[in-house]
Parts: C-alpha cells; sequence; structure tokens
C-alpha cells in the first residue's frame, strides 16, 4: 500500500477514519477521509462507493455498492489531491458511454459529483443510486410512500400493497424538478441528502415539471438522483455534462439547498462551463392570473433553464450561450412560446406575455393550468395508487351549481371506475352551436375523450402520440397535455336540463391499466345565462 494526502495523518481512528483530510490508495480502492465526519472508499476497478462511514458508522448497503445505475462496469480510475484544497476522483467506464467524477473538500462531509455523458444508457436511464442500509436510514422521501418492506408486488415489480390496503411505489416519491433542489433519507444518527444546486438539471432532460424516483425503502434504502429516463419521457436525452450535484451527510438536519459548487471550475472536468461563460434572460411575464404560479422555461435541444416569476418579473438562472425556445406557463398549463438568444457575460432583455385565450363558458369544472390537484383524488394521485383503499371512488355525476370540483374525478380508464356525467342547464338563448373543451394532461394506451349530450355524439379525436410508460397508476400526472374541442349543435341541446357523458376510447388491459387519461379542465364554452 502507498499512501498520498493533502495532510496525511501518522495514524488511524480507532472509528477507522483518518485523522485529517486525505487521500488513501490501496491495491482496490481510493480512501477519502473529509476530516468533517465522512470517510468514503471508491473501488479502484470500476468506480462503485463501497464505504460511506459516518462519525464511525457505516452506512452502505450490504447487498450492493453505491453508484451510476447498476454501475460504470470496468473502468479506468484516477485520483488526485488538486492544489492541497481538493480530492478529485474520476472513474471513466469502458464499455458506457459515461465518465463519473466524485470531489471531496476538507472538513466537509459531502460527496460532490458531475456525470459526463456522450450516449444514452441502456436501459434507457440515467441515476445516482447510493444503496444505504435501512436500519440507519430508515425514513424515505416523503415517508413511507416508496416503503415496501412488508407488502406484496402486484403490478410490475416497482408497485405494491400492503395489508391495510394502501400501495407504495418508488415513482411516489418524486417531486417536480423545479421544486426538488434537495431530497433525503434518515435515521435516529444520522440523514443523507441528494442536492441538485444551481443548474444541476441544465442537460438533464423533461422540463421543470418532469418527475422521478427519489428513493425506495426495502431491504437497502436506496437514495436516488435521476438524471435522464424512460418514466413519462416527453423529449429526447441530452448529452454532456450532468451537475454538479452532492450527496452530504448529516447528524439529522436539512442542509441548505444553496451549495456552492464554482469550484469544479478548476478541477478539469469534462464539460463544465464556469459562470463567466454563461449569460441571463430578465424581462416582465404578464397576462398570468395571480392565484396561479408563472413558469419561465428556456431549453434547446443542449440545455433547458427554468424559473418562477415574482411579481410579473424574472431573472432565469446563468445559462449556456445559444438559442432557445421560451414558454410561459400559467401553472404547467402553456400560456406563450418565443424565442431569444443568450450571450456569454450579457443579460438580454426578453418580456413575455400569456396569449391565453379568454372565452365565454356557460361553465367550467376544474383550472386550465396543467395539473388536475383541484379534481377528485387529484390531492393523493402523487403518492398513491389509484386502487389504494384512502382514495375516492371513480366516475360519478357532477351538477353544475352545486357540486364543487372535488366532485370530478382527476382521471377517467376504459375498464374501471366508470364515465361521468355532468348535468347543466341551459336558458333558451343558449341554445346554439356550443364549443365543448377538454383538456387532459396525460394520456395511457391511447387513452381519449369520448363525448355525448342528448343524441349527439363528438367525434373520436383519435389516439395522442404515445407514451410508452405506466402514468398515473405510478404517481405522474404530466404528459403532452392535448386538449380537445367538438363543436355541440344546437340540435342537440334543449332548455333546461342536459346531460354530458365523457368517457374514454381506447382500451389496453385491465382496470387502472386499461386506456386512460387525467383531465385538466372541462369547459363548455358560450354566452353565459341570460
Amino acid at each position: 500500500m502507498f499512501v498520498t494526502s493533502a495532510v496525511l495523518a501518522a495514524a488511524f481512528l480507532s472509528s477507522g477514519a483518518l485523522a485529517a483530510f486525505g487521500l488513501t490508495t490501496t491495491s482496490n480502492s481510493y480512501k477519502v477521509d473529509t476530516n468533517g465526519g465522512l470517510v468514503f472508499e471508491v473501488n479502484r476497478a470500476n468506480g462503485d462507493v463501497t464505504s460511506l462511514v459516518f462519525n464511525g458508522v457505516e452506512y452502505q448497503g450490504k447487498s450492493k455498492a453505491s453508484g451510476i445505475n447498476s454501475g460504470l462496469g470496468t473502468s479506468q480510475l484516477s485520483a488526485e489531491t488538486v492544489s492541497n484544497k481538493y480530492i478529485k476522483i474520476t472513474a471513466k467506464s469502458n464499455s458506457l458511454p459515461v465518465t463519473q467524477y466524485y470531489v471531496a473538500k476538507p472538513d466537509d462531509p459531502t460527496i460532490y459529483m458531475a456525470t459526463y455523458i456522450t450516449g444514452e444508457v441502456d436501459p434507457g436511464e440515467l441515476r445516482w443510486l447510493a444503496r444505504l442500509r435501512q436500519e440507519g436510514l430508515p425514513t424515505g422521501v416523503h415517508g413511507d410512500v416508496g416503503n415496501n418492506i412488508g407488502c406484496t408486488a402486484f403490478e410490475g415489480k416497482d408497485t405494491f400493497r400492503c395489508s391495510n390496503g394502501q400501495t407504495r411505489c418508488k415513482m411516489y416519491t418524486s417531486d417536480r424538478f423545479i421544486d426538488d433542489q434537495i431530497h433525503g433519507v434518515s435515521g435516529s444518527n444520522a440523514a443523507v441528502w441528494m442536492i441538485m444546486p444551481g443548474n444541476a438539471y441544465e442537460t438533464s432532460a423533461g422540463g421543470p415539471f418532469m418527475r422521478d424516483i427519489n428513493s425506495q425503502t426495502g431491504s437497502d434504502q436506496e437514495l436516488y438522483w435521476y438524471m435522464n429516463s424512460g418514466h413519462v419521457r416527453t423529449e429526447p436525452w441530452r448529452f454532456g455534462l450532468m451537475g454538479p450535484y452532492a450527496m452530504k451527510f448529516t447528524k439529522g438536519d436539512t442542509p441548505s439547498s444553496n451549495l456552492d459548487t464554482s469550484f469544479f471550475g478548476s478541477l478539469d472536468i469534462q464539460g463544465y462551463v464556469p459562470d463567466n461563460q454563461r449569460g441571463t434572460v430578465s424581462g416582465s411575464a404578464t397576462g398570468v392570473p395571480s392565484d396561479f404560479e408563472a413558469v419561465v422555461h428556456w431549453y434547446n435541444d443542449k440545455a433547458q433553464y427554468w424559473t418562477k416569476a415574482t411579481k410579473e418579473t424574472f431573472k432565469s438562472p446563468l445559462m449556456k450561450s445559444g438559442t432557445y425556445t421560451m414558454k410561459l406557463y400559467k401553472g404547467e398549463y402553456e400560456v406563450a412560446k418565443d424565442t431569444v438568444t443568450v450571450k456569454a457575460g450579457s443579460d438580454t432583455a426578453k418580456n413575455i406575455a400569456s396569449a391565453e385565450p379568454n372565452p365565454s363558458v356557460v361553465w367550467r369544472i376544474g383550472n386550465f393550468d396543467g395539473r388536475p390537484m383541484e379534481l377528485k383524488n387529484g390531492d393523493k394521485i402523487e403518492r398513491m395508487h389509484p386502487s389504494d383503499t384512502r382514495m375516492g371512488s371513480w366516475g360519478g355525476t357532477y351538477t353544475v351549481g352545486q357540486s364543487s370540483a372535488r366532485d370530478f374525478p382527476m382521471a377517467l380508464f376504459s375498464k374501471t371506475g366508470g364515465n361521468v356525467k355532468v348535468n347543466f342547464d341551459l336558458s333558451a338563448s343558449q341554445v346554439r352551436d356550443l364549443t365543448l373543451r377538454v383538456g387532459t394532461t396525460l394520456s395511457f394506451k391511447g387513452g381519449r375523450p369520448s363525448v355525448a349530450i342528448g343524441s349527439w355524439t363528438g367525434k373520436d379525436p383519435g389516439a395522442p402520440k404515445l407514451i410508452d410508460s405506466r402514468g398515473v397508476t405510478r404517481g405522474a400526472y404530466r404528459g403532452y397535455g392535448e386538449v380537445y374541442n367538438w363543436t355541440v349543435p344546437a340540435s342537440a341541446l334543449k332548455s333546461g336540463q342536459n346531460t354530458l357523458t365523457l368517457g374514454v376510447y381506447g382500451s389496453g388491459d385491465k382496470d387502472f391499466l386499461s386506456a386512460n387519461y387525467i383531465i385538466d379542465a372541462v369547459e363548455l364554452q358560450g354566452p353565459k345565462s341570460s
């Protein structure tokens, strides 16, 4: 064995940690003591993290190592101490288009990381996965929603039902990228956090509202950061540097998500673009009602960025130079689209305003905001299966003027739950050709609305663009967001009560895996009652 170190201790502590910040090289591993309570080891043959000792306790799982996906396989590894300030380990896979970086700083119990890719990674996903000891870190992200201990898989290999009828899935631990700068797992003596600061998501795919797995609690406690995946995938992968991101150990407290990673600029990290080679966009985002979040989103085939407007003004994160599509959302519903060019070292002024029409409506159920949360079961769908005993019934009847949005189901299925009927009154002056509009957020197996009023049946709009991934049963609600319009002839309507029946075109498997779609809002456009 030979030893290199920025500050090398004379002996090991009783816990097995080095006495000061340093790097030890053995025939099998690189061992890093952060001098902040964390000592970790990286396998020199494949780049796996094989040990995570925090305050003298081993937290690395017993079954498999931690690393990218299921491992990089045989890799070329190197380790160095940079400027007596940082320890950098580089693992370049021989079989995958992936290079993984691990970086440590003195007195900081954090593994700083970045992942550089030049192509897609089979089987279509790229993730950092820490496999940790469940007995020391039993609490997953969002509590028990991803805890499958004692439960039985009933849909695929990832969705479980427990004896009390509650359901569990690792997808239920996910949060929107725009809100997910930090998440962690915890126990009585420690917590481990994934931190995605600044532009960590810029080379990921899916936009600000993409969600993916954060944890799963089983024989190991699994802690994830998904960079790219096929889970409700809506755009191609981007290639380049993912991150920087970090995995931080604490005694239980939640650290700040504002993690400084600017020092990566001095570490020769492939694909890293420093702040001084970036630009920004700032301006006003107008026309979004004040009770909805206004989100501005920029993207091209190389990068993506987003921010929330405050009092109708915004400033983008630091962005790579280039020309971007620029979108404005009311919540998650697109209301404007433009382009903008970003130059390094410059702040580009660019305003954007909602172009959403404001038609007169006879009635509207829900909000056109790209999310079903105000509808029945919408407050539960991110964290449980549609068959969960805590869910309300599906289908039903909604009466305009009497029912609330919570009475209208957020999804319809072709083989279970039934249709939904909407009872509504029209005055004589409203019996004319009207427009029925149904907004959806996600479709499965070609599911799309079937509509009928009286003797009139709306034309089948045809199957939407396929997303080949389970959606609503794994807590996802966002896809391409189709909106359907039909002209309802006056001959189908009458003065007094009318009934709309809303169902599903499409078939597929059974129950909740049959063709389905998630509803954003439904409205009947036309003159108000006179």
